[in-house]
């Protein structure tokens, strides 16, 4: 799953992050899904297992919850008052999720229907086959209004308020230059949250980072993010695609792609920025 803080962090625990600073973060995290059940799905024309790892297996109802309880608790307890969050998944999870953003008394904002215009066929031809995912919008304080981008979501839906039907592909192939991760999400998917829920130069964490598409996005949104994992070899890959965007010609090649999906071009964003220098709002990498 995916889960995003935006609009404000207070600091994250020492153990993450080493400064107990306050993020302008517009945040979309991502836990497990819960989709390791021994189950088949098609990637690039053949079979494979839905497993993900030890890290994607559901501990059983109760324990699922208290997962996402506690991961929650902990994010809110982080975040500016003014700040939202956006979580992604599955019927797996995503209905735990909503429980637990109630109980921890979150205003649930949207539930956005992700259709992948592009999904992976149902190979037991039983059923009708798997082409959406969830994400829900959060804000943390029912009475402290939150930022939404209004005029420019109409702009980029061609003129007419955007629903809460996106559709979408699945990520790419060229997203995937530098290493796969299991739940990767697409940057243009990443792109248009960002922009609906962010200002320039905010902060954004991502406590399941896996690949960062969400840092990526962020970089080249002209944004800040900062992105935790504990998997290390997810962290290799986000350490590479943050590394090959230093190259301007794939970052201006990046930029095309996400204006792709949209009904009226997003060039205007990215041009206004065109002489100032991205790399002034990252962290550094080591």
């Amino acid at each position: 799953m995916a889960g995003i803080l935006v609009g404000a962090l207070r600091g994250v625990p020492a153990e993450g992050i080493a400064e107990n600073r306050r993020f302008e973060a517009r945040g979309r995290p991502s836990p497990s899904y819960f989709l390791s059940n021994g189950g088949i799905s098609v990637q690039s024309g053949k079979q494979v297992s839905v497993n993900k790892g030890g890290w994607d297996k559901s501990k059983v109802f109760e324990k699922d919850n208290e997962f996402n309880y506690q991961w929650l608790k902990l994010c809110r307890e982080k975040h500016k008052e003014k700040g939202t969050i956006w979580i992604s998944g599955t019927y797996h999870n995503i209905f735990s999720v909503a429980q637990m953003l109630n109980e921890l008394d979150f205003r649930i904002l949207n539930c956005i229907t992700w259709a992948k215009t592009n999904p992976p066929p149902n190979l037991s031809c039983k059923f009708f086959t798997h082409s959406t995912e969830f994400i829900l919008w959060a804000r943390k304080n029912k009475k402290v209004t939150h930022y939404y981008n209004y005029e420019l979501m109409k702009e980029i839906n061609g003129g007419t308020q955007m629903r809460d039907l996106w559709s979408l592909p699945a990520v790419a192939k060229w997203e995937k230059s530098c290493g796969k991760h299991p739940t990767q999400k697409p940057l243009p998917l990443l792109a248009r949250i960002i922009l609906a829920s962010t200002k320039e130069s905010d902060w954004m964490l991502d406590p399941f980072t896996g690949s960062s598409t969400t840092g990526i996005a962020a970089s080249l949104l002209n944004r800040r993010f900062l992105g935790l994992d504990k998997e290390e070899s997810f962290l290799d890959i986000s350490k590479n695609r943050r590394e090959e965007i230093n190259d301007i010609k794939t970052r201006f090649e990046y930029r095309e792609k996400i204006i792709k999906y949209s009904d009226k071009p997003l060039k205007e964003i990215f041009e206004v920025h065109e002489e100032t220098p991205y790399f002034g709002i990252d962290l550094p990498i080591e």
